[in-house]
């Protein structure tokens, strides 16, 4: 890991001040590696950048269809979001839809991402809820899909439970690896979580952009998710967050999902290309300039102004005053394909 490259530098008065290390890839239809940097064959685990992977089973066995689930409502499927309202309303919509509610989630309650949203709470004299964890989405698709199928949603989390077997297939499937042979964690909403490649996840990522090595039903299923989040990118994430901001101003040249630990993967389904990021030290705030520099390399928009916050974000003092910020260490992204 302490042999990766320099990816990101962190700027103060013009000189580094810090800079994090890490690793990409970039991979064609073809399942081809055409840009690597760092360590890209090392597993690490994906964690929340893959929850589209997750949410394959709900929409190719026809669930989704049977329930009615509309697209806003798949996209909050494959959401780390932030616990806004309408988030939390999703969730509580789709648990509704097969009888059930918050009380069958088994990702724990979580206090809302934003200040506004705690402290709504906080005066309302409520306490967070498990819909307000930033996975209820994802994990209402996992109930919803159990109930359909007449399995059991009772301990739905573990390994050995038919839910997580079909996810973990799927995963395979898609990413083109064996799971057995990979180590095995768990997430931080108490589901299996398996190390990837960092070139396996992309190579996925590229597959779900295009659905070349998938199945038809799968690739139909991977294509309607993409394009339900590219459509509603706020249920992905929401306020001021990166996934959300970044995939609208690509206008809908670009899906992007952050994972925890500095994870994050993007698919752009006209190029026909998928990406995998992972920064060593687990720092979002590099993994997001990485992703950035890449996605704007590869659709030829480094000098587009409306990107610009994203592959240079400024750091301010408490007065609001700009004092650094961070970018893409020289030389790396010139490799990039164009």
């Amino acid at each position: 890991m302490s042999d990766d490259p320099r990816l990101v530098e962190v700027l103060r008065g013009g000189a580094v001040e810090s800079f994090h290390r890490g690793a990409v890839a970039v991979v064609d239809a073809a399942g081809r590696l055409i840009f690597s940097f760092g360590d890209v064959e090392r597993p690490v685990f994906p964690r929340s950048a893959i929850k589209v992977m997750q949410a394959l089973p709900l929409v190719e066995s026809g669930t989704a269809d049977a329930l009615g689930l509309t697209g806003t409502e798949l996209a909050l499927a494959t959401a780390s979001h932030n616990g806004e309202p309408v988030h939390v309303d999703g969730a509580r919509a789709m648990l509704a839809r097969v009888g059930r509610d918050e009380t069958c989630l088994v990702c724990g309650a979580q206090w809302p991402g934003r200040e506004a949203d705690r402290g709504r709470l906080h005066r309302s004299g409520a306490t967070p809820s498990r819909l307000h964890n930033n996975c209820s989405g994802k994990h209402a698709g996992f109930v919803c899909f159990a109930v359909h199928a007449g399995i059991d949603p009772a301990g739905y989390g573990a390994p050995d439970h038919p839910v997580q077997r079909e996810i973990a297939a799927a995963i395979s499937d898609v990413a083109g690896v064996d799971l057995a042979g990979l180590p095995r964690g768990q997430d931080g909403c108490s589901i299996p979580t398996w190390g990837l490649p960092v070139a396996a996840m992309a190579r996925g990522f590229a597959r779900l952009a295009t659905g070349v090595g998938l199945a038809p039903t799968r690739a139909a299923a991977a294509r309607r998710l993409i394009e339900a989040a590219i459509v509603e990118p706020f249920m992905i994430a929401g306020t001021d967050r990166f996934c959300t901001d970044f995939i609208g101003v690509c206008g809908g040249a670009a899906y992007v999902k952050t994972g925890a630990e500095g994870v994050f993967c993007a698919a752009l389904p006209g190029l026909g290309l998928g990406v995998a990021v992972k920064c060593d030290d687990g720092a979002a705030r590099a993994a997001e300039v990485v992703t950035a520099t890449v996605v704007a390399h590869l659709l030829g928009r480094t000098d587009d102004p409306s990107l610009a916050r994203f592959l240079r974000p400024a750091i301010r003092d408490w007065n609001g005053a700009t004092v650094g910020g961070l970018r893409a260490a020289e030389g790396w992204a010139s490799g990039l394909p164009k």
